[in-house]
């Protein structure tokens, strides 16, 4: 699976530009007075400012090169704080065998950058934000877990490692190290103090299926001809 396109809002786009272009300095491959558009990999990651005065926050992760972990966390540390977990700036989960790193941008989103040992390419290029590979994961939260997670096996997105919907838990959706991660609302994001909200965004996964969350929470599955 890959994640083509996220499509997110945010409160502030000057703020949110001057971080992940002028400050990261990411690609950017669109933009206009209302948002815009940055590379990461493979995949592309759009913000859009509200317009209605909310501040909507999201969870994300970055897939980067499998080597580049130790000096992906000294690159970012050098331009934002790294979030913490007891005391801790960095996570090694052993039943993926990957290390995760996680920091929080202007609007609140917890951004996470993902080292996939066993699956990730390697990179001999010195670390920037050209070294991502793709959207890794992207949150969907949900109160209807069961009804979501079933259009979601429908829709070609199975639980990871063929497993289940878990209506009370977080579920991987996905495989190949590229998850829409679903969960309910007040659940507090690893690394974090926020608890999930339901907030709009658009996810575009190749090939040609796109989910669309408004911000009633209601979700629409669309397929387009390939």
């Amino acid at each position: 699976m890959l994640i083509k396109k996220v499509s997110l809002i945010a409160s502030d786009i000057a703020e949110m530009k001057k971080f992940y272009v002028e400050l990261l300095n990411a690609k950017l491959l669109d933009e206009s007075h209302h948002g815009f558009t940055i590379k990461a990999g493979a995949s592309e990651l759009v913000f859009t400012e509200t317009k209605n005065g909310s501040k909507p926050f999201y969870h994300f992760a970055f897939n980067i090169p499998s080597n580049q972990f130790q000096e992906a966390k000294q690159w970012i540390k050098a331009r934002t704080s790294l979030n913490t977990e007891d005391g801790d700036d960095e996570v090694y989960f052993s039943h993926l065998n990957a290390h995760s790193l996680y920091f929080t941008d202007p609007t609140g989103n917890i951004v996470e950058f993902i080292a996939r040992h066993s699956i990730a390419p390697e990179s001999e290029v010195a670390f920037s934000m050209d070294s991502l590979l793709s959207i890794g994961e992207i949150n969907l939260t949900t109160t209807k877990i069961d009804a979501i997670g079933q259009q979601l096996i429908d829709f070609g997105i199975s639980p990871r490692d063929n497993g289940t919907v878990n209506p009370n838990g977080i579920s991987f959706m996905g495989s190949n190290g590229v998850f829409i991660l679903l969960s309910k609302p007040g659940r507090r994001w690893f690394f974090s103090d926020r608890a999930a909200e339901i907030h709009p965004l658009t996810i575009e996964v190749d090939p040609g299926k796109t989910i669309h969350q408004d911000e009633n929470g209601n979700i629409r599955f669309i397929s387009s001809p390939i």
